[in-house]
């Protein structure tokens, strides 16, 4: 049972980025905010925008990623570099 599970992680983190890529860049632009921050305190966290910038720099777009967090050029080599080594884990474990 086990291994039935982590074959479903794998695949889940494989069709990932493929999902992610195929949806548009404004996918995540619009909608309310759900950051704790700014729904109760009415202020930005260093987190907020991220995911629309994050998706942004998937699709090139660097000037509009940039504008919602300056942070995303950071954090998106280091969300690459877990995201490979999870998946060279996973594959050591189930190959």
């Amino acid at each position: 049972m086990k291994k039935y599970i982590l074959y479903t992680y794998f695949g889940l983190l494989l069709l990932f980025p493929i999902v992610l890529l195929f949806l548009p860049a404004t996918f995540f632009d619009s909608g309310d905010t759900i950051c704790f921050s700014v729904l109760f305190f009415d202020q930005e966290c260093y987190a907020c925008g991220m995911t629309r910038a994050i998706q942004h720099l998937i699709h090139f777009d660097f000037v509009k990623a940039i504008s919602f967090n300056k942070l995303s050029i950071l954090v998106f080599p280091l969300l690459i570099i877990s995201y490979f080594k999870e998946i060279r884990r996973l594959y050591n474990i189930l190959f």
